[in-house]
């Protein structure tokens, strides 16, 4: 990258929002551990520094300190929340628990307006505060430039240096003008341009896989899925038919889902793809198996034995190619008490044992995903796979409650694709964040024409959520779920009944298994 900011994470829940607020700006961020020495931070040439919050007090004992000759860099520094208490820390000033914790919305007023972080921002605005500690002394060539009800010092300045800190958070939601904030520092104080772009990115990406593989052999596990299908028109892209792409059909699919895969990557784009159909295996191994953990495993481990005698007959290859997304190999950093501090090791095929002797290659690896749909349309994905609704690994396997049998998953599978063909007629199913039918092992009593019935029942389930983590039932209108039960109950045979669940994440989850 030729210009990119690096953001030091000392264990902020919003370490992430700050990197994405950054990219948002059109200039690329790096997430580095706390401690990364100052000369490998040297090397990567950043244009300026930034000190993510954190749950650590600077002056508890095993406080989470950065390599003090950060600050001997000459590029410029911003802290925020943990961040400006360390720079006060290091730099000569000095950090007191506060007598009142200020956490929450509060109102920033802006004192010295030719302080380059509040370039055409006014006086006055709301930015949201979560802290215990705050500054009592400023550093020598510090002065105040802000303040809050709670601080005189909530935000301060070393022009000099080109060293700043807020004791609020301008990432979040509830700082609205912070993204402003962020981007005066990245625009103003550091220099940086807009050169953070999907299309240069492509072109770089495609430069990286062809430096990594050489003439090597690439095989990569394409579920359909946004991630997979993403990385594998990137990596076809740039290395052609030394990629191949081994499509596992599991029996537990959505309906026309191993149709269109072959479709769109084998005709289409023309890339070499093995298709795999292993659903009789699949729902061999399931019969009989009501318990959902297990479920699971019995679909992870049918999975990796599947996938790996595919990849002997896919012919020697020396690189596996997976679609992880930044979220899943950024290492939170391991300080005591901290939420997020836990290592993701999610993969798109995740779970490989270690005698398959592959490197790896990441190609999304340093993308969040709203920017992984943004190459796909740069590569020319349909937007019906690039922003196609989130799927559980073990299929449909998880919204068959209790067995999963063929003439089940068939049922599941035709009212699910009523369901997506409804909230895409009507303008909704790429406003929601995910929308599907679940089957109850239930069955209750119903009349149809003249006959009576005794069939199942079908749950629908439409939620929002930012990404995953909490989400909220979204308020269908009343005409829509009438057409969707009507459809459901006329069209698809086995079913009687219809209801649509209400229940938000916490307490329930999204999906039902």
């Amino acid at each position: 990258m030729n210009e990119q900011i690096i953001l030091l994470d000392f264990g902020s829940q919003y370490t992430q929002v700050i990197a994405r607020r950054i990219r948002e700006c059109s200039v690329y961020s790096t997430i580095l551990p706390y401690n990364t020495p100052a000369a490998e931070i040297a090397r990567l040439k950043p244009r300026g520094i930034i000190l993510s919050g954190g749950p650590s007090s600077v002056y508890a004992p095993n406080a989470p300190l950065p390599d003090k000759t950060i600050f001997q860099l000459g590029v410029p520094v911003l802290g925020i929340c943990f961040g400006v208490q360390l720079l006060a820390h290091f730099l000569g000033g000095k950090v007191e628990k506060g007598l009142k914790r200020e956490y929450g919305k509060g109102t920033l007023t802006v004192n010295d307006a030719k302080c380059a972080l509040f370039a055409k921002l006014p006086k006055k605005l709301q930015v949201w505060n979560s802290h215990g500690d705050k500054l009592t002394k400023l550093p020598n060539g510090f002065k105040p430039v802000a303040s809050t009800e709670n601080s005189e010092y909530a935000a301060i300045e070393n022009r000099e240096k080109k060293f700043f800190g807020l004791q609020f958070h301008p990432e979040v939601a509830h700082s609205p003008r912070g993204k402003e904030i962020i981007a005066n520092f990245v625009h103003g104080v550091c220099g940086c341009g807009k050169t953070w772009t999907m299309r240069n990115y492509l072109e770089q990406a495609v430069e990286e896989i062809r430096a990594q593989v050489g003439k090597e052999k690439v095989i990569l596990g394409l579920s359909g899925g946004v991630d997979s299908s993403v990385a594998a028109a990137l990596l076809h892209r740039a290395i052609g038919d030394q990629l191949t792409c081994i499509f596992v059909n599991n029996g537990l699919l959505r309906a026309k889902e191993a149709e269109v895969v072959q479709e769109v990557f084998g005709r289409n784009f023309k890339l070499k793809l093995q298709y795999e159909n292993s659903a009789a295996l699949f729902l061999k191994q399931l019969k009989g198996v009501t318990d959902p953990e297990k479920k699971r495993k019995i679909i992870g481990k049918a999975f990796v034995d599947v996938f790996q005698a595919a990849t002997k007959r896919a012919g020697a290859a020396k690189f596996l190619a997976q679609g992880t997304l930044y979220p899943d190999v950024i290492e939170s950093v391991p300080i005591a008490g901290n939420p997020a501090a836990m290592i993701k090791s999610h993969h798109n095929v995740g779970g490989l044992p270690k005698n398959m002797k592959f490197q790896l290659v990441e190609p999304l690896k340093c993308l969040f995903k709203d920017e992984v749909r943004l190459l796909g349309l740069e590569l020319g994905l349909p937007k019906e796979i690039v922003y196609r609704q989130p799927f559980p690994g073990p299929g449909l396997a998880v919204r068959v409650l209790g067995e999963v049998t063929p003439a089940r998953c068939e049922i599941l599978r035709n009212a699910d694709s009523i369901v997506v063909e409804e909230m895409k007629a009507c303008g909704l199913y790429y406003k929601t964040w995910q929308t599907f039918a679940v089957l109850l092992p239930v069955r209750s009593v119903g009349v149809m024409g003249d006959e009576r019935t005794y069939d199942y029942t079908i749950a629908i389930r439409a939620v929002e959520s930012q990404d995953g983590m909490t989400a909220d039932w979204v308020k269908l209108p009343y005409d829509l779920l009438e057409k969707l039960a009507s459809r459901i109950i006329n069209e698809v045979k086995g079913v009687n009944r219809c209801v649509f669940d209400i229940t938000s994440k916490p307490p329930g989850t999204i999906e039902w298994e």
